[in-house]
């Protein structure tokens, strides 16, 4: 039979993972007697837990939510998605990355070495921007070997799996070879994990999607980190999806005035420069990949429009006039 400790570990272990755990089962699963169980839930319930008992033909027990936080118990790969979760919180500006720092702190410190290694090895950095797609699953263990390879400073061999082409199948997909890599950074961007590295074979900066990565052991050499062209890594991973040619900048840029107040049109601006004309007139700059896409954006604003600059956004709202106009026509009926 288990020590008392490790049994009140294994019966709480049980009840986190369903909802109502008749008694009898239980003290079958625990090779204990009902009456052991009986004991062993009273001395969780005095460590804080909410157990209470379940009526029915067999009776049972249930884990509740309650007033206060008692210890919580986890598998290895929970552990794992706490800690990663956590490194996430650090970066995201909620406001709670204090709290956040210290409850990796001590997660960390009661892991067993192998999991502490672990999440040693998985440094990621979360850049923040919201986005509606879905997105694809990363296997952890190539989250980890990814990771490792950065923290290491070790050239990376992996297999990329490149995107199928429009209105194609995976069969029209050709497989690259292999790429040859120096891991500068693992991030998040709009819900994706992305691989910054130092391409060998083509010279120059790469962002790799993870879930297309699959990576080859053993890894290469120790490499002396090179600096990124915008100096910090969410700097360059915000211009590489901006379409720049390394500016930083959006490829189109303009400036309007709007009848709105500045404190209206800043709340629904994340990239933008709001700056108040009056009490319910402002001015905005604001960047897109497109000149139709970004009078599309400035067209979400509810006001009449003042368009200061450049030509080419003039004529982007008269291009999406003309397109709305004839979406708004009645068509003609069918004979």
């Amino acid at each position: 039979m288990q020590k008392t400790s490790a049994r009140l570990l294994s019966l709480l272990s049980l009840l986190q993972t369903r909802r109502d755990w008749p008694g009898a089962l239980l003290a079958e699963r625990l090779d204990i007697s009902p009456r052991t169980v009986r004991r062993d839930v009273d001395r969780l319930r005095e460590l804080g837990y909410p157990i209470v008992a379940v009526k029915g033909p067999d009776g049972g027990y249930r884990l509740e939510a309650g007033t206060e936080l008692p210890p919580l118990l986890f598998d290895d790969e929970q552990a794992v998605a706490l800690a990663v979760a956590l490194q996430i919180a650090v970066t995201t500006g909620a406001g709670i990355e204090e709290a956040a720092a210290r409850a990796l702190t001590t997660i960390r410190q009661v892991m067993p070495a192998r999991l502490r290694h672990r999440i040693d090895t998985l440094q990621v950095t979360a850049i923040e921007r919201p986005v509606n797609r879905p997105n694809p699953q990363v296997d952890s263990g190539v989250l980890t070997a990814l990771s490792a390879a950065v923290r290491a400073r070790e050239v990376l061999r992996f297999d990329y799996t490149p995107e199928t082409p429009p209105g194609g199948t995976d069969d029209d997909r050709t497989e690259p070879p292999p790429r040859r890599v120096q891991p500068h950074h693992l991030v998040t961007w709009g819900g994706r994990w992305y691989l910054v590295a130092w391409d060998l074979d083509r010279e120059d900066w790469r962002t790799f999607r993870a879930d297309r990565i699959t990576p080859r052991t053993p890894t290469g050499p120790r490499f002396t980190l090179r600096e990124l062209p915008e100096g910090d890594v969410a700097s360059f991973v915000a211009s590489r999806f901006r379409g720049s040619d390394g500016s930083g900048d959006w490829p189109c840029r303009g400036e309007v005035i709007l009848d709105l107040p500045a404190a209206v049109v800043s709340r629904y601006t994340r990239e933008g420069v709001v700056e108040e004309l009056g009490p319910n007139r402002c001015r905005l700059v604001l960047g897109s990949w497109s000149w139709p896409g970004l009078a599309a954006a400035i067209g979400r604003f509810d006001a009449d429009i003042e368009v200061i600059g450049p030509t080419e956004l003039k004529d982007a709202f008269a291009h999406l006039a003309r397109r709305y106009a004839i979406a708004a026509t009645d068509p003609p009926p069918t004979q």
